[in-house]
């Protein structure tokens, strides 16, 4: 799909263009309940000289910046990253409804990585290099983050990546809001150890960077620090719709828990096919580490219900910040729109950019990355309070939800805060 070259679509923020508009009547409606962000207290100051605030050229003016926002919305992702598309955007409009950044309104040009890495990397170099743009919210698989790593070291732009990934990576230029390996794989694998007595694994994932590093650490972790053992591993291209074989092998081997990290829209046939062959919550423990509400949506809730999730948020928690966001999201996207774990996480996206620039004063990149790694920036998020430590990651928690068949989970567990450990010694 590297051939797709259509135009971007160049919006002003605060009114999305689609069916189910947020009115800016519904936005300053809920600028009561907006998140407060540490360090990030400039909303309504007046706007500093262009001149003081952008020193390295880029997309900046006296009254707007630009961003980018670079997700798949065709291909085989695009179930799971319209969520996150939907999420940026409600943050921006947010955000310039409470005065823009520095006194400026955001603008963003969306591009389509059409689940095809190259051309992310293609669509990441137009946007730093031919539209200047100050930040990029985007990328889902570690494959597309990957594909764009290079072009960000070497144009100095910033992505704000929202997806739980393998960990092994520190970058200047990525604010990494989605889990790390320490955080999602190694405490989800601690609760069904604990509360499933499990002690037999089957690691099936999709084929590319995240699932197989994954796996490479789950693994080493059941063996060495649970003690349990891998009776089967295997892992299916990306946008399989197959997996009966598998499935087969699963049946024979028995195993206590099926670990899963199967991505996109291969999820429906795996779920579905799962459940035709008579393996379901009631007996048989599966785990997963990609299926958010998002997913779930195409999956059926009959598919997945008894199964469990191990993510950082789930729709349904039930505290009063993450139901006024449950409220604002459904009030632009309409009310049968899905909220997932990385769409949360992309909402946090914006907020957290806004913080860091408004404590730098200024939207140059290298000032923006020192604020960011002060150890001082936080965040009210619908998942509770965030905190930006200085290796890029978030301190956050871990949640397990238990998929019901209304496509929304009970959260079953929920850790204590986690520091982030991108590099865990041994791994």
């Amino acid at each position: 799909m590297s051939d797709q070259k259509s135009s971007p679509a160049v919006q002003p923020a605060a009114e999305p263009k689609r069916s189910r508009s947020l009115t800016r009547r519904r936005v300053l409606a809920g600028l009561a309940s907006l998140p407060l962000v540490g360090m990030g207290a400039q909303a309504f100051a007046a706007a500093p000289p262009t001149a003081k605030v952008n020193t390295t050229h880029l997309a900046v003016t006296d009254s707007e910046v630009t961003v980018g926002i670079l997700h798949s919305s065709t291909g085989t992702m695009a179930i799971s990253e319209t969520g996150a598309i939907e999420a940026e955007k409600l943050a921006i409009s947010q955000i310039n409804a409470m005065g823009g950044v520095l006194g400026r309104k955001i603008k963003f040009i969306q591009e389509d990585g059409a689940s095809d890495w190259p051309t992310f990397a293609e669509k990441a170099k137009k946007l730093l290099e031919d539209n200047h743009v100050a930040a990029i919210f985007g990328c889902w698989t570690s494959a597309s983050r990957k594909a764009v790593l290079p072009v960000l070291e070497r144009d100095n732009g910033l992505l704000y990546y929202p997806t739980f990934y393998e960990g092994l990576e520190e970058s200047k230029n990525v604010i990494y809001t989605g889990q790390e390996a320490t955080q999602q794989v190694f405490a989800g694998l601690d609760w069904v150890a604990k509360e499933k007595k499990a002690k037999t694994y089957y690691l099936i994932g999709s084929d590319y960077i995240w699932p197989r590093t994954t796996m490479k650490l789950a693994r080493k972790y059941i063996q060495t620090v649970l003690h349990g053992t891998v009776v089967g591993e295997e892992y299916a291209a990306l946008g399989s719709t197959d997996f009966g074989s598998t499935i087969n092998k699963i049946r024979l081997k028995r195993p206590d828990v099926i670990y899963a990290a199967v991505v996109g829209g291969s999820n429906v046939s795996w779920f579905k096919q799962l459940k035709a062959a008579g393996i379901n919550g009631n007996n048989q423990t599966l785990l997963t580490l990609s299926v958010t509400e998002d997913e779930a949506k195409g999956i059926g809730g009959e598919n997945l219900a008894g199964f469990y999730s191990a993510m950082k948020y789930f729709e349904s928690l039930n505290t009063p910040r993450n139901l006024e966001f449950v409220k604002q999201f459904k009030a632009m996207w309409g009310q049968g729109a899905p909220i997932g774990d990385v769409t949360q996480a992309a909402y946090e996206g914006p907020w957290l950019w806004k913080a860091a620039v408004e404590m730098a004063g200024s939207f140059d990149t290298d000032k923006v990355v020192a604020a960011e790694q002060s150890g001082k920036i936080s965040f009210d998020a619908p998942e509770g309070m965030v905190y930006l430590e200085p290796n890029h990651h978030l301190k956050t928690r871990l949640r397990i939800g238990k998929w019901r068949s209304d496509g929304q989970a009970d959260i079953v567990y929920t850790s204590p805060y986690i520091m982030p450990n991108p590099f865990p010694k041994g791994y």
